[in-house]
């Protein structure tokens, strides 16, 4: 049997939000989903600072590249160069479509970009083929004791 999944679900649209915990939470598979809505507290919640002390590290970020406070992009370029927090999978999965977003997000070190379909179907259709993709396909890297 696998263990439960950690997702770090990083997005300030509650909408996206509900609907992507929502259709996890569908998955045979375990799966706990934390979702964080801006990216301070997402860097907040990887660190452990905080009321995050006790926040388990994810197996998985989903990271919305729009954000308040610290944009998803500064959230994607610290965690790629933090020693301790490089090696943790982060999709990109935002509404942007411009090529440049794209291409700055794999520049630093996204290991997957997805835009976020228009409609519901299609929406629910990406979540559930991500989930199966990086949580039962890839091989995730072990986490460090």
């Amino acid at each position: 049997m696998k263990k439960t999944a950690e997702i770090l679900l990083v997005d300030d649209n509650p909408a996206d939000v509900d609907l992507t915990i929502e259709t996890l939470a569908q998955s045979a598979r375990a799966l706990h989903v934390s979702a964080v809505s801006d990216g301070g507290e997402a860097m907040s919640w990887l660190r452990r600072q905080g009321r995050h002390r006790d926040a388990p590290q994810p197996d998985l970020v989903i990271l919305d590249l729009n954000l308040p406070r610290k944009s998803g992009r500064e959230v994607l370029a610290e965690i790629k160069t933090d020693s301790e927090l490089r090696r943790i999978p982060i999709i990109v999965f935002t509404s942007s479509e411009a090529a440049s977003d794209v291409t700055h997000s794999y520049d630093l070190g996204a290991n997957c970009y997805l835009r976020k379909p228009g409609n519901l179907a299609d929406f629910i259709a990406v979540i559930q083929f991500m989930e199966r993709f990086w949580l039962d396909c890839a091989t995730l890297p072990e986490k460090e004791k």
